[in-house]
């Protein structure tokens, strides 16, 4: 049978956020269902490779270049949102709205940030919300307005929107912004849920905690490029952490988390 193709496969990609590159003559691949964690400080590119994904930036045109996705380099925005579940930064902020929990998760059917007028919700779409909400542990937010709940509780509505569609890959860029202690503990249990029911989790973060048991490959940025790119327990050492971060670090493991001091 033939294999399957990568979830994603860019080759020298270069993307210019003004007049820097953020992206670098960027080459890299992730298999479907493979568990990643993308790590890298702020300002490395991480943010603008999901965005590249999402089609939300275009990079530079080039005869050596190319962004495939599935296998495709051309998609309709509409076809490509449902095969993958994006949960951005830029999505958490612009959810402070009155929807409520259940609504949230219902407007992942359609792309949207909440449910306009009319729009045509099936009983079918009713049950899958409230079947993502028990398996994200959070029925009880299902009536409760989105703009009334914790950073932590919102984070996992909008995670059940990214699952509306059974996407075959969630990718979360920097999930534990903003949460306390409690929410990242509960946020890192859900996330090991899905990534054992199936779903392919790609992990994009500056915070070496967020990395879950589950991951088994860690790819480094730094200044738009892949610094480093291999199994979890080769890359993730001290010696390779305090190059990417140019600061002097300790790496602590406990039950396959990682800290860094």
């Amino acid at each position: 049978m033939p294999s399957e193709p990568p979830l994603l496969s860019l080759k020298n990609v270069t993307v210019c956020r003004g007049p820097n590159r953020a992206l670098d003559s960027l080459t890299l691949e992730i298999p479907q269902r493979e568990h990643v964690a993308v790590i890298g400080p702020n300002g490395c590119g991480k943010s603008t490779l999901v965005k590249t994904i999402a089609r939300e930036v275009h990079p530079l045109w080039s005869e050596d270049s190319s962004v495939e996705i599935l296998g495709r380099r051309n998609y309709n925005i509409f076809e490509l949102r449902p095969l993958l579940g994006i949960v951005s930064d830029d999505l958490v902020r612009r959810s402070r709205r009155r929807v409520s929990g259940r609504d949230a998760v219902l407007s992942g059917f359609f792309s949207t940030l909440e449910l306009w007028p009319h729009t045509p919700v099936t009983t079918e779409m009713t049950r899958k919300a409230d079947a993502i909400l028990e398996l994200l542990e959070i029925p009880h937010l299902a009536e409760r307005p989105v703009a009334e709940m914790s950073s932590g509780e919102s984070r996992r509505v909008l995670i059940g929107r990214a699952l509306a569609h059974d996407p075959r890959t969630l990718i979360l860029d920097e999930p534990t912004n903003s949460l306390d202690m409690h929410a990242v503990h509960e946020l890192r249990s859900v996330l090991s849920k899905l990534a054992t029911s199936g779903v392919g989790i790609v992990l994009v973060t500056h915070n070496l905690p967020d990395v879950i048991p589950e991951i088994e490959r860690v790819i480094l940025m730094r200044d738009g490029s892949v610094f480093a790119d291999g199994p979890k327990r080769e890359i993730l050492s001290a010696e390779r952490l305090s190059a990417l971060f140019r600061i002097d670090v300790e790496l602590v493991e406990r039950e396959g988390l990682y800290q860094i001091w």
